[in-house]
């Protein structure tokens, strides 16, 4: 699905039909990475969206609403339906949240998994709820050895599947002991004794996550963990901070594992509205290969040959369309040394410089404009280049528009 912002609003208030389809992962049964093979993992499903095995690597995120406020959840969740998310996970914190799941199940455009904590109670009516998965955290659920065999039976009866996972801040007293802190060996031992857990019986339908605030630790605990067994893996750096840091954590983290085959579903932990997770979770996999190229804006960086504020330029070229999702490349470029080549290279482009900007379509001149006018200029061909894409069937399922990070100048 990939509703135009009025349809993603009215779908969070209408009632769908009870058969209503899922958005899919990809077109593909199977992704490959260009960089390396994928991990063999076991397949799981979330709901419709198939996990592990080699399935498109899905993008996950969570609504930041009370969970209980159905209506603004629900538009929250349409929001980042748009923007490209596969999953959404809500908070279960208490009994009004567990009350509000199955209206939240009924209209969701998108899996929903319920996120429980210290309540083994949620986790049932979670799954009495019809939530495509639960995550439960068997480091802080009472008496989670106790509860822990008849989670696996109604989740089995139910045909869900379940998230379990450590964190650093959750990690069992006697290992944080045993190996001096949250070590790589230390958050991989925890998640090996959880996983047993589940196994011991007979419950397979899982994903793992080990996070870690910091990127060299999670990348060593994911590469530690992928080599002990096929379970299909969750990626996050939990904690990572404000949208510019975190950012920067997830794609170093993620660049690293997923270019060695490591992982099957990422969640981008941002401190920032969720539909910027998603936002950087869709672009990095883009980037990295694993989805088809969707809007790309590429420019130059500021420079002493540049002849026009490049920043500037560029910022207001990204902010203009930033609802656009037709895949299409525009280039914008501040000087005559890298400018023309690069806008030859993308469908839509500008070369800068002398007071006036060159405009390519498909690497041909098509005007020349004064440098005041290239923004409006780019503008308009790009807007009228996807509505005609668009109007062809060229759009993809689930396309999303560009990264915008706002630029503060000093003058303003």
């Amino acid at each position: 699905m990939n509703p135009s912002n009025s349809a993603a609003n009215s779908a969070a208030v209408s009632e769908p039909p009870a058969d209503k389809p899922f958005r899919k992962t990809g077109a593909a049964a199977i992704s490959e990475s260009p960089l390396h093979p994928r991990r063999k993992s076991r397949r799981i499903m979330v709901g419709p969206v198939p996990v592990g095995g080699g399935a498109p690597i899905s993008v996950q995120s969570m609504t930041n609403t009370l969970t209980a406020n159905v209506p603004a959840t629900l538009q929250q969740i349409a929001e980042l339906t748009a923007a490209g998310c596969d999953i959404v996970r809500v908070a279960v914190p208490s009994q009004d949240d567990a009350d509000a799941l199955p209206e939240l199940v009924r209209k969701s455009p998108i899996p929903v998994i319920a996120d429980i904590h210290f309540q083994s109670k949620y986790v049932f009516q979670a799954i009495d709820a019809g939530c495509a998965a639960v995550r439960v955290n068997p480091g802080n659920i009472r008496k989670f050895d106790e509860v822990g065999p008849s989670i696996c039976r109604a989740a089995t009866d139910a045909g869900i599947s379940l998230r379990i996972g450590v964190n650093a801040g959750s990690l069992d007293k006697d290992l944080y002991a045993k190996y001096g802190g949250p070590t790589p060996e230390a958050l991989v031992a925890s998640a090996l004794k959880e996983a047993h857990m589940f196994e011991d019986v007979g419950f397979h339908d899982f994903k793992i996550s080990v996070k870690h605030h910091d990127v060299i630790t999670m990348v060593q605990t994911y590469r530690l963990l992928a080599s002990k067994g096929d379970w299909p893996l969750h990626l996050g750096v939990t904690e990572a901070g404000p949208a510019w840091q975190g950012t920067i954590k997830s794609c170093l983290a993620f660049g690293a594992l997923l270019a060695e085959g490591i992982g099957d579903t990422i969640r981008v932990s941002l401190s920032a509205p969720p539909v910027e997770e998603v936002k950087v979770g869709c672009k990095l996999l883009e980037y990295m290969g694993l989805r088809q190229r969707k809007f790309d804006i590429i420019s130059c960086p500021s420079c002493g040959r540049a002849q026009v504020d490049v920043i500037q330029l560029a910022s207001a070229v990204t902010e203009g369309l930033k609802n656009i999702t037709a895949p299409i490349r525009v280039a914008v470029m501040g000087c005559i040394v890298n400018g023309p080549g690069e806008a030859r290279e993308a469908d839509l482009g500008v070369a800068s410089g002398n007071g006036k900007g060159q405009i390519f379509i498909k690497g041909k001149v098509i005007k020349t404009v004064p440098e005041d006018q290239i923004v409006d200029t780019l503008l308009t061909i790009a807007n009228d280049l996807a509505a005609q894409m668009e109007a062809d069937g060229q759009v993809p399922t689930g396309a999303t528009g560009p990264v915008v990070i706002p630029i503060q100048h000093p003058n303003r």
